[in-house]
């Protein structure tokens, strides 16, 4: 009898299966339903002003164009680029509560790779004085927390320390209990970046502490919606005493935000003193999306837009498509981001495509369309820089490790600018 019961895949997720007579009883306690929207959930508050008459609705992949048209986007490439600070500093560091993990023997060449940058990403906070007491230590796309995990090793002395780790995955094989220690708190909040309003974040709701985003590779268009989470999110809603309605303040937040010379000002000072520092490491530019991207005035402003932001995404693969498949078993690791892992795959996947295409073989070479593939990272990173500075803040790039450790090798870093950083 229990043969003769048909299984049927599950209609919230069908990667399991359900008898088909207990179906309904399944849909209420599956855990792929749709479970209640945390308070700090607002719809689209990142995402960006979609202005649907700016997309075109159909994209000619970039294996399909001829070869002027890919000529005629490469000179608008270095166009555009003429000028920028294409050659980054190197910024390669290194924290002492990371010794001990870096100097054992049993951590294999994948694990010390993962440990080499997050003790670079530790070196460059404590060089930009971020890791100090009093702070909300915000990871987006946390995984499972090994970076907030480092934070708080590195802060093991200092009092009043919170972490959100920002995940929207549920993950496997976390970190966050091994933190038994005195008072740092963490909690984790399983949610789309995208939807993400940290003023209502309890903590940050009752305390309005000074907070640092963290990211290690965080992929594509998640940085973008990192960015405006804090930036335009937090410190819009957050604004000082204002009693205006809160959705209003939030839709502000998605507004396309215009370049301006007002930084100085009070209410900007207001404003900015919540966002203490950003240390993102970066990664996948070709997972960007126009919509959310947040340099779009930079591309405008030299006469680029959708439509050359697309090929350049795609093109951005090139920068590592000629050493993907060497690298790709050592650039993952048992403490990689859930997210991070399918991302690096989706590159593998996409630079074989791109770059095998019969219109590249014929009038690129493997270092040329590595140099373009370059290129149109810094553009895209340049975008987000200048999107920082016009909202107060003094940004950079570096490399923060050596490409052999890992390709995806640029962290962005931001302060306020000293005008904006309020007084002890």
């Amino acid at each position: 009898e229990q043969n003769d019961r048909k299984r049927i895949p599950c209609p919230l997720d069908p990667k399991h299966t359900v008898y088909e007579d207990q179906l309904q009883k399944h849909l209420k306690k599956c855990n792929s339903r749709e479970k209640p929207k945390p308070v700090y959930f607002v719809q689209d508050i990142n995402a960006g002003l979609k202005d649907v008459a700016e997309i075109p609705e159909k994209k000619v992949p970039l294996s399909s164009l001829s070869i002027e048209e890919l000529q005629n986007l490469i000179i608008k490439l270095k166009k555009a680029s003429n000028g920028l600070e294409l050659h980054l500093k190197e910024q390669i560091l290194s924290h002492q509560a990371l010794q001990e993990a870096l100097n054992d023997p049993k951590n294999g060449e994948s694990a010390f790779k993962h440990l080499k940058q997050q003790a670079s990403i530790l070196g460059n906070m404590e060089k930009l004085h971020l890791l100090g007491p009093g702070r909300c230590f915000v990871e987006f796309g946390a995984g499972r927390g090994k970076l907030s995990h480092w934070v708080d090793i590195a802060l093991e002395n200092v009092e009043s320390v919170q972490f959100l780790l920002v995940e929207r995955a549920t993950t496997r094989f976390k970190v966050d209990g091994k933190h038994k220690r005195r008072d740092s708190i963490f909690e984790r909040l399983q949610v789309d970046i995208q939807h993400l309003c940290l003023n209502k974040v309890p903590i940050l709701e009752k305390k309005r502490l000074p907070v640092v985003g963290i990211g290690k590779h965080l992929c594509g268009a998640a940085t973008d919606l990192a960015l405006r989470c804090l930036v335009e999110s937090y410190t819009i809603c957050c604004d000082g005493e204002d009693k205006e309605p809160a959705p209003k303040r939030c839709r502000a937040a998605q507004t396309e935000v215009a370049p301006h010379k007002s930084a100085g000002n009070e209410s900007t000072t207001e404003d900015h003193k919540l966002v203490a520092g950003i240390v993102i490491a970066l990664c996948c530019h070709h997972k960007c999306d126009w919509t959310h991207y947040v340099g779009r005035e930079f591309f405008k402003s030299v006469g680029l837009g959708p439509v050359e932001f697309h090929y350049f995404q795609r093109m951005s693969s090139w920068a590592t498509c000629g050493m993907r498949e060497t690298t790709s078993k050592a650039s993952t690791s048992e403490d990689s981001e859930d997210q991070t892992n399918d991302t690096e795959e989706h590159e593998q996947a996409l630079s074989r495509t791109e770059s095998g295409s019969d219109t590249l073989q014929g009038i690129l070479s493997v270092e040329e369309r590595k140099e373009i593939g370059c290129l149109c990272k810094r553009l895209i990173d340049h975008g987000r820089v200048e999107y920082l500075q016009q909202q107060g803040y003094k940004a950079a790039l570096q490399y923060y490790t050596e490409s052999a450790v890992s390709l995806e090798n640029v962290l962005l870093t931001a302060v306020p600018n000293p005008s904006l950083i309020p007084e002890p």
